[in-house]
């Protein structure tokens, strides 16, 4: 399907897209990509305020939404169905990125890593299958990172989280592809993305950017348009897999 049939759809046709933690960054980029590709964009965040105001640039739909509760989760997967009858697209992207050495971790603070970068992925896709399956059709795309690659230092439960992601993708790809239902992960390096921006991992760039093929700082919109192929009915032969784009940090 075509971005300009996309757009010429009538309310009841056009692809839904859901897109978690999408309040700014590379969540924002993403939704804003699967806009101009025609979708009807649900932008869901923790953060209302940031979600409306992505919503309102690209006449999408904001939701505030806590992916770590499963109350939250349920509630906002039936508002979106009752509302448009339909959720084509899942773009797992919410995740919580602390900078904290290992012997610093609290049992506490691993919990709640785990609760939303890895729950949060299960509550969301366990709920957004159902809807998938009944249809016959679904694009699934986890963003995990390549910190899963690279072994970066002082962000272990960050990064067991992103394998687990990417893992998850690895493991759903054929339970869900007979149901119509791709799955698969996009791992960026270092964005400059507001968090890291405004974060310790700002830092980061500097050891970064002179091992990438590429040299100059990555952006959100280096990341979205990999989202969006692999959130595309172009994309329907592949599945299971996992797409790293660092401009070539890493190189597998």
């Amino acid at each position: 399907m075509t971005k300009e049939m996309n757009q010429h759809m009538t309310k009841s046709e056009q692809r839904v897209a859901l897109v978690t933690g999408a309040a700014q960054g590379i969540g924002a980029a993403i939704a804003k990509e699967l806009a101009a590709d025609g979708m009807k964009v649900v932008v869901a965040d923790i953060n209302g305020d940031g979600a409306q105001t992505v919503a309102s640039e690209i006449d999408g739909v904001a939701k505030t939404l806590d992916v770590s509760d499963p109350d939250q989760v349920s509630a906002t997967i039936a508002d979106i169905v009752s509302e448009f009858g339909r959720i084509d697209v899942l773009v797992n992207n919410a995740a919580l990125v602390p900078l904290t050495a290992w012997e610093d971790i609290s049992f506490e603070e691993w919990r709640r890593v785990m609760s939303v970068n890895l729950d949060g992925i299960y509550l969301v896709t366990h709920a957004v299958t159902k809807v998938m399956g009944e249809a016959g059709y679904g694009r699934i795309v986890n963003i995990a990172s390549n910190t899963f690659v690279a072994g970066t230092p002082n962000c272990a439960h960050y990064v067991a989280t992103k394998g687990a992601s990417i893992g998850l993708v690895r493991g759903l790809a054929g339970e869900l592809g007979k149901l119509g239902i791709t799955i698969n992960a996009v791992a960026p390096g270092i964005i400059a993305s507001e968090g890291v921006l405004t974060g310790p991992h700002v830092a980061g760039f500097d050891f970064v950017v002179p091992m990438q093929a590429i040299n100059r700082r990555g952006m959100p919109s280096d990341v979205a348009p990999a989202v969006a192929f692999l959130a595309s009915e172009k994309a329907e032969w592949i599945t299971g897999q996992t797409l790293v784009v660092d401009a070539g940090h890493t190189r597998n």
